[in-house]
């Protein structure tokens, strides 16, 4: 996949930058003490966008990390985007003003549809609907609530919106390193023309390799935490993999326009 994007995961909880398993608040492990300094390894590592979370804010429903944010913002220049505790107009272009680049909608998704598509209006290309599905059902408030909501009807409902991208996260599979639910990341993806990105249970090369595959063209990437932090992915492995798969596709889309030129 060319355009495939691979977006390193730094979980905020009480400051610190943490994994949890299956959204489970109780089982935090902490990987780093200093986020900024975290976000600083990643950008050097050579990834080209980070994905943060404000754990804690998306309980609270606003902003808990808003300093470990401003220091991550202050020490890399990749874009950043972020979700968790974002349920207002305010906090989003508070945010959107800071520097982050895309803001994460999830529990104000689907409790207030109407604020993502003003945001979306307002703020064209820095807006995306976060979609947690937890047996199958959207999980809201930090994923202590399930809804009646599917996937694809949240989805759906931005259809028309100007959503910059969906990203989407199997609950079940999060932090526990067993592999991306690709079947039904890849429903949603077909259900809807947003971009959406996997998230939840990244765990191998072997998993970046599959997302390469033809069939999983029509995502934009995919979130990578724990297998990161663990060692399980090397970081220049992974984004050279992904490296040459854009080198392929471009060539192939210049043979293409050869044999039609």
């Amino acid at each position: 996949m060319a355009a495939m994007i691979l977006f390193p995961a730094i979980d905020l909880k009480e400051g610190r930058c943490v994994r949890l398993v299956q959204g489970d608040m109780a089982q935090a492990t902490i990987f780093n003490d200093d986020p900024a300094d975290q976000a600083a390894i990643f950008e050097g590592q050579g990834f080209e966008w980070l994905h943060l979370v404000d754990l804690d804010g998306a309980f609270a429903g606003r902003p808990m990390n808003a300093e470990a944010v401003r220091g991550i913002l202050g020490r890399v220049t990749i874009p950043v985007q972020l979700g968790g505790g974002i349920r207002d107009m305010r906090t989003l272009e508070g945010w959107l003003s800071e520097g982050v680049a895309r803001v994460i909608i999830g529990t104000a998704a689907v409790q207030d549809p109407d604020f993502v598509r003003e945001a979306a209006r307002l703020h064209p290309g820095r807006i995306a609907v976060g979609i947690d599905a937890k047996d199958g059902r959207v999980a809201v408030h930090g994923w202590a609530e399930t809804s009646t909501l599917t996937a694809e009807e949240l989805g759906r409902r931005f259809e028309d919106a100007g959503v910059a991208a969906i990203i989407y996260t199997d609950i079940s599979r999060d932090g526990i390193l067993k592999g991306l639910n690709i079947p039904m990341t890849l429903a949603l993806a077909e259900a809807v023309g947003i971009p959406v990105i996997a998230s939840g249970g990244l765990a191998s090369l072997a998993d970046v390799q599959r997302l390469l595959e033809p069939d999983c063209a029509a995502l934009a990437g995919a979130i990578t935490g724990r297998a990161l932090y663990d060692g399980r992915i090397d970081p220049a492995e992974a984004l050279a993999l992904i490296t040459r798969a854009r080198a392929a596709g471009m060539a192939s889309a210049s043979e293409r326009a050869r044999a039609r030129g």
